[in-house]
């Protein structure tokens, strides 16, 4: 009879699927949950689409409130406005981890997938029609909320206006190109993100990315609306000023998105995919070669 107490032969433990998991992803296999995500976004109707842009807009209040409070407590200086940008990533954190819709975060998603899959194109432009707005929508609900209601303390909200009057203070090239970096960092964060094994991997990349972009006060154009359009409503800016902020900083994000990250991550993953199978059927046929 076999003892219950014997122990298991010696030998190596065979390697269970979740420490598999825990292996160091490949760029395919990034992007094939960057593939999945996008699937799964573009399948969400009209009306989830709008309420999920909408809730992704004032979330990214936080950020401009995290980083009001900030400059509000430590001041104006180049140390104080580091540690202010450390309160930065909050808004970023809700949305990306909480799956709300940002307009930012959908150059990355759905973008890879229509350069695999032609016939997503449609269902791009729907989904970019409908999230830009509503996150402009739902920034706008938290800059009243801020600027018009007693809700935050009046400190609160002039640090608020202060970093809207800034960011207001550009031309429009280089708003632009400060929008093309800003788009880059968020959609590199979706990108490592979908490549992470935990919620803690995660909230590290989504915090070490976006601090840069705050601390670099490089345009974004829904967190740094959230600041504008306090701005605006508390009467230190005009409406047509923040169009005309609004056009270049857009341009710049899908740009800094599509361009810096989509393509050149797509590029190594397909494109590394293949060079991967050319050289690997080489070997082969060498072998066969030598064989023969």
């Amino acid at each position: 009879m076999r003892s219950p107490f014997r122990r298991n032969p010696a030998g190596p433990k065979p390697v269970d699927s979740h420490q598999k998991n825990l292996a160091r992803p490949s760029a395919e296999d990034i992007y094939k949950q960057v593939a999945s995500n996008a699937r799964q976004e573009l399948k969400r109707t009209n009306t989830a689409l709008a309420i999920s842009g909408f809730a992704g807009g004032a979330f990214m209040g936080l950020s401009a409130l995290g980083t009001a409070i900030g400059v509000a407590l430590l001041g104006t200086s180049p140390t104080a406005h580091l540690l202010a940008c450390a309160l930065y990533p909050l808004g970023f954190i809700v949305v990306i981890l909480g799956r709300s819709q940002l307009f930012t975060e959908n150059t990355l998603y759905p973008v890879a997938l229509v350069l695999a899959e032609k016939r997503e194109l449609w269902n791009t432009l729907r989904l970019w029609s409908i999230v830009l707005p509503f996150n402009i929508l739902g920034a706008l609900a938290f800059a009243a909320l801020a600027a018009l209601t007693p809700a935050l303390e009046p400190r609160y909200v002039d640090a608020l206006t202060h970093l809207g009057v800034q960011g207001l203070a550009h031309p429009p090239s280089a708003l632009f190109w400060s929008g093309v970096i800003g788009g880059w960092m968020i959609a590199l964060a979706a990108w490592l993100v979908s490549g992470s094994h935990s919620i803690t991997g995660s909230v590290v990349l989504i915090w070490l990315l976006t601090f840069v972009v705050g601390a670099g006060s490089f345009a974004h154009c829904i967190a740094s609306s959230c600041e504008i359009l306090v701005a605006v409503l508390t009467g230190h800016a005009s409406w047509l000023a923040y169009g005309q902020w609004l056009v270049p900083a857009v341009a710049g994000n899908i740009c800094g998105g599509v361009g810096l990250v989509t393509i050149l991550e797509y590029g190594q993953a397909i494109y590394g995919k293949e060079t991967a199978e050319i050289i690997e059927e080489a070997d082969k046929q060498e072998q066969q070669a030598k064989a023969s």
